[in-house]
């Protein structure tokens, strides 16, 4: 293997988690032989700041020559103030729209080693979460038209949703096909008792599964339905198929049940090979240049990537599996962490992660020079295949 791949490490905690990712893909190209030639740009709010644009144009250019992109995260208060088409978010928007990437895929899983970290009770964490969210997101609101008009002596917002079949329907055939290869089971979410979009949507979304996907069964459920039962009895869900807006508030919800953001990867995926792989924390400027943040969710994205665009099945196993063992051996960040577990930063987790995937004797190496756990994992992991 010998790939191109635009790293942009973005704000905040961003630079701290995504060196963490590049370690890991660096062990995998020692471990496999494979060659990843890395091109670091900027975008989001450091771009704002030295250029003046938060995507600039050799940013955007070298994405779309790029075999993939690994993306850390973007914004934070210092640019809260921008107009809305300048804000660091616009960037991760206009790469999707401009590389075609229409599908946003993130593994919702419950590692067994952290039911204790979820907001959930007990007994419902227990049963474990494991789910893939199908988010639609080159359409919607946030793609449509954005104003702010005086109107009676007063200020009046509007921003306009839209969907045509077509977008829906790509959208909905890349939640079946990844049904196909789980448990054969679609939730598609929508508002269509108020949203004309919904109604669209589901009458859509219905003629892919019938003419096309009659062995999948397909359910649908009101986003606030949804919402409610993501906390009651999430294990309930399989594929959860979503529109821009809808997708973007409960995945946020669906995560954090796992345990913390700071664990979840994400692909950006269109009708080809390249992607936007990215850790969907956010840049969390308040523990930004601490090193404390959870690099797992970024380094768990580099095993997507290796996955979904490269198809380097054993690789992406190495780097979950290493993940796992860490866990297992109960070395946590602070967004995780338990009695009798062992505190570690953000460029140590990163370091365990890739001793462990280069080999056990490095692993052994590194832990030596840390406190053992007085306890592991609450609950040992099954093997990495079991779980992505």
């Amino acid at each position: 293997m010998n790939a191109k791949i635009v790293v942009i490490k973005g704000d905040g905690i961003g630079p701290e988690t995504v060196s963490e990712a590049m370690r890991a893909l660096a062990v995998i190209g020692k471990r496999f032989g494979h060659t990843f030639h890395l091109q670091e740009y900027e975008a989001g709010g450091c771009a704002i700041d030295h250029s003046g644009s938060c995507l600039p144009d050799d940013t955007l250019a070298a994405c779309l020559v790029a075999d993939c992109v690994l993306f850390g995260a973007v914004g934070g208060p210092k640019w809260d103030s921008l107009p809305q088409h300048l804000v660091p978010e616009r960037a991760l928007l206009t790469m999707r729209d401009k590389m075609g990437l229409y599908a946003n895929l993130r593994p919702i899983k419950m590692f067994p080693q952290l039911y204790h970290a979820s907001p959930l009770l007990p007994q419902v964490a227990a049963q474990g979460i494991d789910l893939m969210l199908v988010r639609e997101l080159t359409g919607g609101i946030y793609f449509g038209s954005h104003d702010i008009v005086l109107r009676g002596g007063q200020s009046v917002a509007s921003d306009l949703m839209s969907y045509s079949e077509s977008e829906i329907e790509r959208i909905a055939r890349t939640a079946f096909e990844m049904a196909k290869k789980r448990h054969g089971r679609v939730v598609s979410v929508d508002k269509s008792d108020v949203l004309s979009c919904s109604r669209l949507w589901k009458e859509v979304v219905h003629r892919i599964a019938r003419d096309e996907y009659p062995s999948i069964q397909l359910t649908d459920m009101l986003a606030d339905s949804i919402a409610m039962q993501l906390m009651r009895n999430p294990w309930q869900f399989d594929v959860v198929l979503t529109e821009n807006m809808l997708g973007d508030v409960l995945s946020g919800e669906a995560c954090m049940l796992t345990g913390s953001i700071g664990m979840i990867p994400s692909a950006s995926l269109g009708d080809g090979t390249v992607g936007i792989y990215e850790p969907i924390h956010g840049s969390a400027p308040d523990i930004a240049d601490q090193n404390i943040a959870n690099p797992i969710g970024a380094i768990l994205s580099i095993a997507m990537m290796l996955r979904s665009s490269f198809g380097l099945l054993s690789e992406a196993e190495a780097i979950e599996t290493g993940v796992n063992r860490v866990l297992d051996d109960g070395y946590r960040t602070v967004d995780i962490m338990s009695a009798g577990c062992v505190p570690v930063s953000c460029s140590k987790m990163g370091e365990l992660i890739a001793g462990a995937i280069l080999s056990s004797q490095m692993y052994r190496k590194i832990a030596r020079t840390l406190p053992q756990p007085s306890v592991q994992g609450s609950k040992k992991s099954k093997k990495a295949a079991d779980f992505f």
